[in-house]
């Protein structure tokens, strides 16, 4: 997989992002549009999309919550290319990313209806934590927190 740092305005990443949140709402039902507006992401230049053979197969990217600490989100990979290690390969760079600029943690939040998501950010080396921020009381939501190696 080659992978491209590019805006998330790019629109290799778009089209990933929106078929994730097709699969969201097929997953959740109803209760994705509670989520939806902590999907929308100002412009920024921190995302990433992974190709094979020039298709865009994989993307994610990170946003600064405060001075040290950034949130993972937009984490996808197409159902064809699953299971092939390419999320691994995007959330690693990511990591060595944001720690390249200074931040020290990193953060997500996933659903329980994601088990697979879950074990590969468990893998990964995210343990959870307590629902942080617009997630405070949302009852599907499971919240994730790592150590940023500098």
């Amino acid at each position: 997989m080659v992978t491209c740092k590019l805006s998330n305005t790019h629109e290799d990443f778009c089209a990933l992002t929106h078929a994730l949140d097709t699969e969201l709402g097929a997953r959740y039902g109803k209760v994705q549009a509670l989520y939806d507006q902590h999907n929308v992401i100002d412009p920024i230049e921190t995302a990433l999309v992974g190709y094979e053979d020039d298709l865009p197969v994989a993307c994610g990217c990170f946003k600064k919550i405060d001075a040290k600490t950034v949130e993972i989100k937009r984490m996808f990979v197409s159902p064809t290319y699953r299971r092939r290690g390419f999320s691994s390969q995007i959330l690693g760079i990511l990591e060595a990313w944001a720690a390249e600029l200074g931040f020290s943690e990193a953060r997500l939040e996933t659903g329980k209806a994601q088990p697979e998501a879950i074990a590969l950010y468990a893998k990964m080396g995210y343990a959870v934590i307590p629902n942080y921020g617009p997630y405070v009381g949302m009852e599907n939501s499971v919240c994730m927190s790592k150590k940023l190696r500098n």
